[in-house]
């Protein structure tokens, strides 16, 4: 994921944990706070180490930021998105989860609407 699609600051963190709306699913929680100064999404993650250990943590973020590169084009931009793993998408396949990431970024209206 590039570099300007990353949320990194502790404040920015606590900006949109304060002021956005959260939505989830049995597997992540993502927490979306609109942003009018840019034209970009940007996205943090987060992962509990009740989920286990450092290695395993890290995989499940480059997962779900990989997850987000492929579907770049599908996410409504000025918003700062905050994803947070649960413990049920430890055990989930990458298509598992790319369809459960999916689910829950729709149930937030975070994805543009199709064109048809």
């Amino acid at each position: 994921m590039y570099k300007r699609l990353r949320l990194r600051n502790r404040a920015d963190f606590s900006r949109v944990y304060r002021y956005g709306k959260s939505f989830a699913n049995h597997q992540f929680v993502v927490y979306g706070c609109r942003r009018k100064d840019t034209e970009q999404f940007r996205v943090g993650v987060s992962c509990s180490k009740k989920i286990g250990n450092a290695v395993v943590r890290n995989r499940m973020r480059r997962m779900i930021k990989e997850i987000i590169r492929h579907h770049e084009k599908e996410i409504v931009t000025q918003m700062d998105l905050i994803f947070i793993v649960r413990k049920g998408a430890l055990d989930m396949t990458y298509q598992e989860m790319e369809k459960s990431l999916m689910h829950v970024m729709r149930k937030a209206a975070l994805l543009k609407p199709n064109k048809r």
